[in-house]
């Protein structure tokens, strides 16, 4: 990694550092082939058949397979060679674009056939999602971070403005046969860059966690962490009603506006371009406003292309509407994916991306189907029309789920905890764990320690606790024994280190009710089989 001894950073820094700007460049030639890639086969799909349905399940075989991998993909990021994780994916991913390229030049794609390309091209996608989002903070130094992160979002949307437009060129003047061939070439940089870059994994004397362990540790973590929470249905609200504009676009473009493949191309490539634009802005926004006022308008404005795109016919207008829908849409899904980047501790990272990656792609493929339905039996003008009241009704979920919170969250290890200490030989699988706090408290307080106490449950829970109880003595009103269970040994041992500087904040205040002269007194007790 090259010397971070720049003299001033900026937005372009992380560009700097040799990996991150080879996979950078990468990545969005790579996206660029993904666009092109989603252009040709959605208007392939409007050549094949006239039905909404079978053209919104185009967008549906994109966005299922996260239901069926990304969890899995967020726990194997977490405990495994991200590096081989990637490789494989990238590989996934070229043979089936390399794959419909064949079948499409032969001519013998059918629209189930289609379907099943698509699908398989979104099952590489689906896993590579949260292992990509963790990737960036090996690659540059921590305080860049941010502007990697930003970096990131302008590759995407530099793809998403000139992928759409390229395709739709290039499928008017040779066919998608050869888009597909491209998109399958698009993936190589990336394979050759993450093949060369020597990625040096974490050395942990425990066993890597169990992949199904993993998840349901995940789950419990996301249960009990209510800003990731938070994050996490803002996220259903907004796609569940965001999608039919994606759904309903290419039926509405080519059935409404007559518009060709190039003109379908060109209508997608403004709405990349105004994401484009939203993702540069979008810093100086967040420094101006808080995160539920930009999600606010920047909700409100969608609602409105949304509107737009039901009943507007004049296509330079529309055009001009685009832009403004790009604008909002990064600004939002950009918001959140913030939110749930920093509401997650890094132990757990992978995880919840892989949580909010399930939340954004996968509920986009059930309500694109949902859509198509409504617009089978009802118009696309309706379809958009009562998405769009439901957009502005979705607001409303900014008073029960705020994102205010993020600000205080201090996510860092705190790492104070020393390491348990066992009399006997203990294997990582053994148990489940009891862990036992004797605190003294002063009587008159009883009720402000319980109320604090309920605030770390929450964080035992959060971090592994199975079962968590506070008992009082009744020969011995202060006197308190805090109790929770951990499943294995290993667990608990993991537990140590997922404590963070803003739980010791709360301990803190736990033990500042303890009265004894010595701190708590803790034991450890294991089960005897």
């Amino acid at each position: 990694m090259p010397d971070e001894g720049h003299q001033k950073s900026t937005a372009w820094t992380p560009l700097h550092y040799s990996i991150f700007r080879a996979l950078w460049i990468a990545a969005t030639v790579s996206n660029v082939g993904t666009w092109m890639q989603n252009v040709a086969g959605v208007w392939m799909m409007t050549s094949l058949s006239h039905s909404p349905v079978m053209v919104s399940l185009m967008q549906t075989a994109t966005s299922l397979p996260v239901f069926l991998v990304v969890l899995p993909a967020g726990a194997i990021a977490d405990i495994i060679d991200r590096r081989r994780m990637l490789l494989f994916t990238q590989a996934w991913m070229t043979v089936a674009a390399a794959g419909l390229a064949a079948v499409t030049f032969m001519g013998g794609t059918t629209p189930w056939m289609l379907l099943s390309f698509t699908f398989a091209l979104g099952v590489g996608a689906a896993m590579n999602m949260p292992i990509w989002q963790t990737v960036v903070p090996r690659l540059v130094p921590r305080k860049e971070l941010p502007q990697a992160v930003a970096l990131n979002s302008v590759a995407f949307n530099i793809a998403r403005a000139v992928g759409p437009a390229l395709g739709g060129l290039i499928v008017a003047l040779s066919g998608p046969g050869l888009v597909f061939l491209l998109n399958a070439i698009s993936f190589i940089g990336v394979i050759a860059i993450v093949y060369r870059w020597d990625s040096s994994r974490r050395e942990n004397q425990l066993p890597a966690e169990h992949i199904i362990s993993a998840i349901r540790v995940g789950t419990r973590y996301m249960t009990h962490a209510p800003e990731l929470r938070s994050a996490l249905i803002r996220c259903c609200i907004f796609v569940t009603f965001g999608s039919a504009l994606w759904a309903l676009m290419p039926l509405v473009a080519r059935h409404e506006l007559g518009m060709n493949a190039r003109g379908y191309g060109i209508l997608v490539g403004f709405f990349g371009t105004g994401a484009l634009s939203g993702a540069i802005t979008l810093p100086k926004m967040r420094k101006r406003m808080s995160m539920d006022t930009l999600l606010t308008i920047a909700t409100l404005i969608f609602a409105f292309v949304t509107f737009a795109l039901a009943y507007l016919r004049i296509h330079a207008l529309l055009y001009l509407t685009m832009i403004a829908g790009g604008v909002a849409w990064v600004t939002v899904m950009s918001s959140l994916n913030v939110a749930a980047q920093t509401s997650a501790a890094s132990w757990v990272q992978s995880r919840a991306l892989g949580f909010f990656t399930l939340a954004f792609q996968g509920l986009m493929g059930v309500s694109s189907v949902l859509w198509g339905a409504i617009a089978e039996f009802s118009g696309n003008s309706f379809s958009l029309l009562f998405a769009g009241i439901g957009l502005v009704c979705g607001l409303f979920g900014a008073f029960v789920w705020p994102l205010k919170g993020l600000k205080n969250l201090d996510l860092r290890p705190s790492q104070h905890w020393s390491e348990p200490l066992a009399a006997i030989t203990l294997d990582p699988d053994d148990g489940p764990v009891l862990i036992m706090l004797d605190y003294r408290i002063d009587v008159e307080k009883a009720v402000e320690f319980n109320s604090a106490m309920h605030e770390l449950k929450r964080v035992r829970h959060r971090d592994g606790a199975r079962r968590w109880g506070l008992y009082n003595d009744i020969t011995d009103p202060g006197r308190y024994v805090e109790t929770f269970i951990v499943p294995s040994w290993a667990e608990h041992v993991r537990q140590h280190a997922r404590f963070t500087i803003g739980d010791r904040e709360i301990e803190d205040r736990v033990r500042s009710f303890h009265v004894g002269l010595e701190a708590p007194v803790v034991s450890h007790f294991i089960y005897v089989k």
